[in-house]
Order: C-alpha cells, then structure tokens, then sequence
C-alpha cells in the first residue's frame, strides 16, 4: 500500500480533504493531512491565497516540507489547488517520492528544476475551471505529461474548481467518483 502525504486546498483543511483522505485510507493507504495554514480556515479562495501570500510562499512550502520531514522518503505527494505548491516542489526535489498527485493545479516543471525520472504523476482538473484552465495549469500539465515517463492528465466536465471537495456546494459527485476510481488505481499501481 502507498504513503500518501496530501496537502490542503485555500480554504484550508476541512471536512472535504478528510472525507478524501479517509476513502484512500479505506483502500489500505496511510494518509497524512497536514495543516499548512496553522489552524486557519477560510471561506474563499482569495481570502486563503491572500493569507498565503502574507505568510509567504516559502514559508508554505517549508510548512510542507517539515510535514514530511518524519515520514519516510518514499511517499506519493499530493495536493489539491495551493496544496500543489509544496506537493510539487516535494515530488521534484525530495529523493525517493513514489508518485504525485494533482488536483486542480500544476506548476511548470522549471519552478522546481527537472521532473524526476520514473516518477509517476497524476494531474486532475475541471475542463472549464478559469483558475485551472485560464491561469496557465493546464499547460503547465500538459507540458508535464509530455516530458514526463509516467504522466496523465485527466479533465473532467465542469467549471468548479473545488469540484472534488465533498464539503463545498461545488462539488461533484460524478466526477469525483471518476477522479477517486483513477486515483486509487494510480496508488494500487504505486502500492
């Protein structure tokens, strides 16, 4: 079975990214869901990214790093939105990950140096979420899975961009089922 270490979303940790990470669990996987925002919550998007800028990007993904700094090196990052900062510089610059997992969000590989060879990399998204589609992710995925040796790109139906987040009037759960279905079969792959 995988380890996973899976990051929060802007509006911080909530009953959404549990629910996620409790479904992985029932599949046997250990799963891990730290707090990058200290015990904030927030209830928009730009009110999460406004605290993350006031902290620090750095400071983020250093709170992602000391996550990991306990658990073994092989893990599958993980992320959904902002939580793909720290998901990704892991993914690319701690030795030994054994995959990485992208929810509505992918950085251009060079933010963090070369994709490592042989790791594996899922990146999930809604086919019409503005964030997703209008801000540069879906090239920057789309670059990843063309350099990548093991990489996919899954869009779904919909402009929500918390579409996976069973807590949120947008969620969906069509889709969400598809992007689990995928996602448990990517880890039992890993596992």
């Amino acid at each position: 079975m995988a380890e996973v270490l899976l990051f929060h979303h802007a509006l911080g940790p909530n009953a959404g990214l549990d629910a996620f990470a409790d479904e992985l669990r029932q599949a046997g996987h250990t799963v891990h869901t730290p707090d990058l925002f200290e015990g904030r919550t927030f209830g928009s998007i730009e009110d999460g990214v406004g605290y993350a800028r006031e902290v620090g990007w750095d400071e983020i993904m250093a709170r992602g790093e000391r996550a990991a700094e306990a658990l073994s090196n092989e893990l599958v990052y993980g992320g959904f939105s902002l939580g793909v900062v720290p998901a990704q510089k892991l993914a690319q610059t701690r030795p030994g990950a054994a995959g990485a997992l992208f929810f509505s969000s992918c950085l251009p590989v060079s933010e963090f140096g070369a994709w490592p060879a042989g790791v594996p990399v899922q990146i999930h998204g809604a086919d019409a979420d503005p964030y997703f589609m209008d801000e540069g992710d879906v090239d920057a995925a789309r670059e990843l899975v063309d350099t990548a040796d093991d990489a996919e790109l899954f869009l779904y139906p919909g402009d929500q961009h918390y579409f996976a987040d069973s807590s949120l009037p947008s969620y969906d759960a069509d889709a969400t089922r598809l992007l689990t279905d995928r996602v448990l079969a990517f880890l039992a792959r890993i596992g």
